[in-house]
C-alpha cells in the first residue's frame, strides 16, 4: 500500500544525512504504486524527485518544494538458470544492492562480488553504471524495465541499449520536466553459476587477497575482501562512524585527452618533483583515466581536511566529503567548491561531482 506523509525532511532518507522537507514523501512498494505514484505527479505538472537509497543524493537545505517518490519495491526472482546459459536474476528497483550482492554470493551466482558493501538501491546502479574495484554492473547487466515518463509507458531496454559509460547511462543523461525520463522498475543480471569469482581486476584487491591479476578467488573470499577494503576507507555505512555519513565518492575519477594527461604530468613533475608521475589507467578512445583522490591528495587536501564547520575530508580516504555530525548542505557544498577548485589551481584538472544535487551545483 502506498504510504504518504508531509514535511519530512531529507536528510532522514540520503547517507549525508542533509537536506530540507518535502512537501510530501510517496513510498511504493510495487512497481505498479511506482508506475501510479509517479504518473500521478506528472499528471499534476509537480515537481517529482525520485529517491532509491539516498546514497548518491545531495539536496539543499531548503529541501525540495513538490513530491518525492520513494522506490521501496522489493524481490529477487530466477528467471532462468542452467549450467551452460548460468542464471538470469531479475532484482526489484527497492531492493537492497548489497543484499543481493550477499544472496548472489551465497547462491553461487558470479559476477558482482567486487560490487559487495555499496550502499543504496539495485534500481540506481544503472542509473550511474556503479562500480568498484574491477567491475561494474554493465559488466553483468542483461536488462532494465523502466516507466517512460515522457511517453507513459513501460519499457525495457538491453544492455546494448543503456549507454553505459564510466559512471554513466542514458538513464542518467536523459530527463523531462526537470526529473529523469526513466524510472527503473527493476533490473537483471545474467550471472555464472560458479563457486569461483570473477578475475580479480584491482590491484589493491588482488593484493588483499595475496593472488595475482586475474586469478579467481572463492566468492564468499572476494566479498569479504572488498568489505574489508571499504571498512578501510569509510565505505561501509555504518550509523557510529561519522567517515560514512557520505555520499560515498564525491568526485569521478576524471578521464582526460592524451594532450590533457601531458599536461597534467608537467604539473605534477612541477610542483612535486620531476620523478613524481600521476596515477594512470587507459581509458578508451586515446583518453587516460587519472585518480582523483591523488590529486586531491597532492593538491594539499589530506585526510580529515575541513572549512570552518561539521563538514570535513574523511579520516579514512580523501574522496569521500562527509559530515561530522551537524553539517548542513551549505556547509558540504563550501567544501566542495575549495576542493574542486584547489585542484583546478593547482593541477588544471577541473573535478566534476558524481552524486545527483538537488537545488544545489557546484
Amino acid at each position: 500500500m502506498v504510504k504518504v506523509k508531509e514535511g519530512v525532511a531529507l536528510a532522514s532518507l540520503t547517507t549525508m544525512r542533509v537536506g530540507g522537507p518535502a512537501d510530501r514523501v510517496v513510498t511504493a512498494e510495487s512497481s505498479d504504486e511506482l508506475i501510479a505514484a509517479v504518473r500521478e505527479v506528472d499528471e499534476a505538472g509537480e515537481p517529482l524527485l525520485v529517491v532509491s537509497g539516498g546514497s548518491n543524493l545531495l539536496v539543499s537545505d531548503e529541501g525540495f518544494p513538490g513530491t518525492v517518490v520513494q522506490v521501496a519495491n522489493r524481490g529477487v526472482r530466477v528467471k532462468e538458470s542452467s549450467e551452460c546459459g548460468g542464471v538470469l536474476v531479475e532484482v526489484s528497483a527497492g531492493e537492497s544492492w548489497d543484499g543481493f550482492v550477499a544472496q548472489a554470493v551465497d547462491s553461487g551466482w558470479a559476477g558482482v562480488e567486487a560490487l559487495s558493501g555499496i550502499p543504496g538501491l539495485a534500481g540506481a546502479t544503472p542509473v550511474q553504471n556503479v562500480g568498484a574495484y574491477g567491475q561494474d554492473v554493465s559488466q553483468t547487466l542483461a536488462r532494465v524495465r523502466t516507466w517512460d515518463r515522457l511517453r507513459g509507458e513501460v519499457r525495457s531496454f538491453a544492455n546494448v541499449d543503456c549507454g553505459f559509460g564510466y559512471r554513466h547511462s542514458m538513464f542518467k543523461a536523459q530527463s523531462h520536466d526537470g526529473a529523469p525520463r526513466f524510472v527503473v522498475l527493476d533490473v537483471t543480471f545474467q550471472l555464472a553459476l560458479a563457486d569461483l569469482s570473477s578475475p580479480v581486476a584491482y590491484q589493491a584487491l588482488a593484493d588483499a587477497l595475496n593472488v595475482s591479476m586475474g586469478e579467481r578467488v572463492p566468492l564468499a573470499d572476494a566479498r569479504a575482501a572488498v568489505l574489508s577494503q571499504r571498512g578501510l576507507r569509510g565505505m561501509v555505512v555504518d550509523e557510529a562512524d561519522h567517515d560514512t555519513w557520505s555520499c560515498g565518492s564525491f568526485f569521478t575519477n576524471p578521464i582526460l585527452t592524451a594532450e590533457e594527461f601531458e599536461q597534467l604530468e608537467h604539473r605534477v613533475g612541477d610542483r612535486l618533483g620531476a620523478g613524481v608521475r600521476p596515477p594512470r589507467f587507459p581509458a578508451g578512445d586515446g583518453c587516460v583515466k587519472s585518480s582523483a583522490a591523488w590529486l586531491i591528495d597532492r593538491a594539499g587536501f589530506g585526510k580529515g581536511f575541513g572549512m570552518p564547520g561539521p563538514a570535513a575530508l574523511s579520516t579514512k580516504h580523501t574522496l569521500a566529503l562527509t559530515n561530522r555530525g551537524s553539517a548542513c548542505a551549505a556547509d558540504v557544498i563550501e567544501l566542495a567548491r575549495a576542493i574542486r577548485d584547489g585542484v583546478l589551481d593547482v593541477f588544471g584538472v577541473c573535478l566534476v561531482n558524481e552524486p545527483v544535487m538537488v537545488g544545489l551545483s557546484l
